[in-house]
C-alpha cells in the first residue's frame, strides 16, 4: 500500500514589496501618489540602475576596446560585463548577445541582414495577428526587397494562436520564417514559443521571437526555447532606454552580412573591401551605447536578485487581482485570456459608452496612469473589431493599491458620461 506524503505544497513567494527602489513612484500628482500602470509601454528605473550610470559618467567615462589606458579598459570591462550578465540570466551565450538599440532595431538586423539574404519569390514569412509593429512592419520591407510574401497565423476570439493552424500552414513547405511575440503586449497573452520554434524547425522554418514583454516578467531561457532569434529591449526590464539585445545561435550570426558599417563591426579595412569583426562586435557598429549597456547591467542584477520566479509570481498575483476587481465594473470587457496562467501582466479592456482616451484622461485627473490607443498593434486592433483600447500594465513596484485605484477613476468616468 502506497504511503501518502503527508508533507504541504511550498507556499507561494510573498508578493514583492519594492516601491520604495523607484524614485520616480515618491512623485505626487496634485496631492497624490502616482498609480504608474504603463509598464508595457516603459518601465521605471530602480536607484541602483540611476546610480550605475551616474557613477559610470562621473568615475568611468571612455571608449570601450580602443584605447590601451587604463580608464578605456575600465569602461570596456563595464561594458563587456554587461553583456555577459545578459546572456546568462537569459540562457544565452555571451558572444551571440549582440546589443542593438532596442527591440525594433535587432528586427530589422535580422529583417535585413537574414531575410533579404535568404528570401525568395515564392517564400512566405509567417507572423501572428497579435504582432507589435516592431515584428511586422521590417518583415513587410523584407519582403517587398525580395519578393517574399507575409502571411499572417490568426488569433482566436479568446486572444490565442492555433498550432494546428501553425502545422497547416508549415505543412504546404514555403514558410521560410516564423515571427512570434512571446507575451502579447495587449492581450497578455503567453505563447507557447518553445512548441512553436520546435515545430517551425521541424518544418525547415527558422524562427524569431520577441520578447520584450516576456524577459521583465517571466523566467526566460533561449536555449531551452529554441529560437533562432530571440530579442528583447531594456527599457521595459527596469532598464534605460537605447539599448536591446538580439540573441541568436552562432552559425546563423557567422554567415550574416552585417546591418550597418563603421566602427568597432571591422577587422580591416582596405581601399576596396574590408572583413568583420568576431561576434558580438561584427554587429555594432560604430560607439556602443555604453552608459545604457551598464544601465541594464544593473536592472539585470536588480531582476536576478529578487528571482524571476518571484517577479513572476508577483505579476501572476496581482493580475489575478485586477482580473477579479475589473470584473466589478459594469460593462468592462477584457480582451485576451482570462486565466492569469495564460497570460502576462498587461490587461487591454473597453468600457461600454466611453473612449478609451477618455478613460485614459480621467484616470489621469486622479494621476493613474494607463496607456490608450492601439498600442502599436493596428492589425489585431482590426481583428478585435476595435478602434483602440485602455490598458493597464504591471511592473514589480506595483501593489494591489494601485489597482485599487485603477478601479476608484473607472467608476469616476462611468460617473463622468453618466453611466
Amino acid at each position: 500500500m502506497a504511503v501518502q506524503s503527508t508533507s504541504k505544497p511550498a507556499p507561494a513567494p510573498a508578493p514583492l514589496d519594492v516601491r520604495g527602489d523607484f524614485p520616480i513612484l515618491r512623485r505626487q500628482q496634485d496631492g497624490r501618489p502616482i498609480a504608474y500602470l504603463d509598464s508595457a509601454a516603459t518601465s521605471q528605473k530602480p536607484r541602483a540602475v540611476i546610480d550605475a550610470m551616474t557613477s559610470y559618467y562621473e568615475y568611468s567615462n571612455a571608449n570601450i576596446h580602443r584605447g590601451v589606458y587604463g580608464l578605456a579598459q575600465e569602461a570596456t570591462d563595464l561594458f563587456e560585463g554587461a553583456r555577459e550578465r545578459v546572456a546568462r540570466i537569459c540562457g544565452a551565450e555571451t558572444a551571440t548577445t549582440i546589443f542593438a538599440k532596442n527591440a525594433t532595431e535587432a528586427i530589422n538586423l535580422v529583417a535585413s541582414s537574414w531575410g533579404r539574404a535568404r528570401l525568395e519569390p515564392g517564400d512566405e514569412v509567417l507572423i501572428t495577428e497579435m504582432e507589435h509593429h516592431s515584428n511586422i512592419v521590417p518583415w513587410q520591407l523584407a519582403c517587398q526587397a525580395t519578393g517574399a510574401t507575409l502571411r499572417w497565423l490568426p488569433v482566436s476570439a479568446d486572444g490565442e494562436l492555433s498550432l494546428d493552424d501553425l502545422d497547416a500552414v508549415l505543412a504546404e513547405g514555403r514558410v521560410r520564417l516564423v515571427g512570434c511575440v512571446h507575451v502579447s503586449n495587449v492581450l497578455g497573452t503567453i505563447n507557447p514559443v518553445q512548441e512553436i520554434c520546435a515545430r517551425a524547425r521541424a518544418a525547415g522554418a527558422a524562427t524569431l521571437v520577441d520578447g520584450s514583454q516576456a524577459v521583465p516578467q517571466l523566467p526566460v531561457d533561449v536555449a531551452e526555447i529554441g529560437a533562432d532569434f530571440y530579442v528583447w529591449t531594456g527599457h521595459k526590464a527596469v532598464g534605460p532606454t537605447g539599448i536591446g539585445v538580439l540573441h541568436s545561435r552562432r552559425e546563423l550570426l557567422e554567415e550574416m552580412p552585417p546591418f550597418l558599417g563603421g566602427g568597432d563591426m571591422i577587422s580591416h579595412v582596405g581601399f576596396e573591401s574590408s572583413t568583420w569583426n568576431e561576434l558580438p562586435w561584427k554587429f555594432e557598429a560604430g560607439t556602443s551605447p555604453i552608459a545604457e549597456a551598464v544601465g541594464l547591467g544593473a536592472a539585470i542584477d536588480y531582476l536576478a536578485e529578487l528571482g524571476m520566479e518571484c517577479v513572476r509570481a508577483h505579476e501572476a498575483w496581482l493580475t489575478q487581482y485586477a482580473l477579479e476587481r475589473l470584473g466589478e465594473v459594469p460593462g468592462l470587457r477584457v480582451l485576451g485570456p482570462l486565466e492569469v496562467e495564460r497570460r502576462g501582466g498587461a490587461i487591454s479592456f473597453a468600457l461600454e459608452g466611453i473612449h478609451p482616451h477618455d478613460i485614459a484622461e480621467i484616470c489621469d485627473r486622479e494621476a493613474v496612469c494607463v496607456r490608450a490607443g492601439h498600442h502599436c498593434a493596428q492589425p489585431l486592433m482590426r481583428r478585435l473589431g476595435v478602434p483602440a483600447t485602455a490598458r493597464a500594465s504591471f511592473g514589480v513596484y506595483n501593489e494591489r493599491e494601485d489597482v485599487d485605484r485603477l478601479v476608484g477613476a473607472l467608476e469616476s468616468a462611468r460617473s463622468v458620461f453618466g453611466l
